[in-house]
């Protein structure tokens, strides 16, 4: 099992979910980390809790994964600035989102265009600009979070689960072409998990976000989390090349058995 003290964890859509909850258990383990998120309210928050709880180093980035020359800016002025973080030693690609529930021929440009700019470009611009590090360094482990979406489709689900599908194609390219190097990539897929994905989803529709969960008990972020420091954690010629992870009365994107007493 690989020691986490010490090594420098860089993760998106670090304000809620999965990536607050990895943040959390990278700290618990002893990881420094730098903490991306449009929320800056919400990064300042959860920096002040994990150095008073755990003492290791933190730093936060306010940014937006759909805008390159933003991410670009923010990283390299980091990584050059300090040297503190100059080796990234795991890339956390958590950030994404879903839009709506349609039909193709009732969808939302403006949602395809978020959901495509987020879940895709996004994962490519913070790996564009990190990537470059950890190969200088010959060292590191991208762990791209994809969805049991980017396995096989479901209805109305159809431009989410599209950037699910890339994200699982993007993740087989970087394995293949960083293979000369030390890096390890890996991905994984969950199921439903209760996270504020469905309130994202419906624009902040309450009563439409809690049909996700009805009746049903989703994965939580930290089993999500349990399985990221899972993959961080293995010995180096141990790599965790996909995972994919599903409550227990979760079979598919589509089979989903929902009681009250589950």
């Amino acid at each position: 099992m690989k020691n986490l003290k010490g090594k420098t964890v860089f993760i998106t859509g670090a304000t809620s979910g999965i990536g607050k909850s990895a943040a959390y258990n990278f700290a618990e383990h002893g990881a420094n980390l730098i903490l991306a998120g449009r929320r800056a309210d919400r990064l300042e928050e959860i920096s002040k809790d994990l150095i008073n709880k755990y003492s290791v180093k933190v730093n936060t980035i306010v940014m937006d994964v759909q805008n390159y020359e933003e991410v670009k800016k923010n990283i390299n002025e980091l990584v050059n600035s300090n040297s503190n973080w100059q080796t990234i030693d795991i890339l956390l690609n958590n950030a994404g989102l879903a839009r709506g529930l349609s039909k193709i021929q009732d969808g939302s440009v403006e949602d395809w265009n978020e959901m495509i700019d987020t879940n895709v470009k996004g994962l490519l611009y913070v790996s564009k600009c990190i990537i470059p590090f950890m190969v200088k360094n010959n060292s590191g482990h991208i762990i791209n979070i994809g969805s049991v979406a980017g396995r096989e489709v479901y209805p109305m689900g159809n431009v989410y689960c599209a950037t699910k599908h890339a994200v699982d194609a993007i993740t087989k390219s970087m394995r293949m072409e960083l293979l000369e190097t030390n890096i390890k990539v890996t991905t994984i897929d969950p199921g439903l998990v209760e996270t504020e994905f469905s309130l994202v989803r419906y624009r902040g529709d309450e009563e439409k976000a809690k049909t996700a969960y009805n009746n049903f008990k989703a994965l939580s972020p930290d089993d999500i989390a349990e399985a990221i420091i899972f993959a961080a954690t293995r010995n180096d010629n141990f790599v965790v090349a996909e995972m994919v992870l599903l409550p227990q009365k979760q079979a598919s994107t589509r089979d989903v058995l929902r009681a009250i007493n589950n």
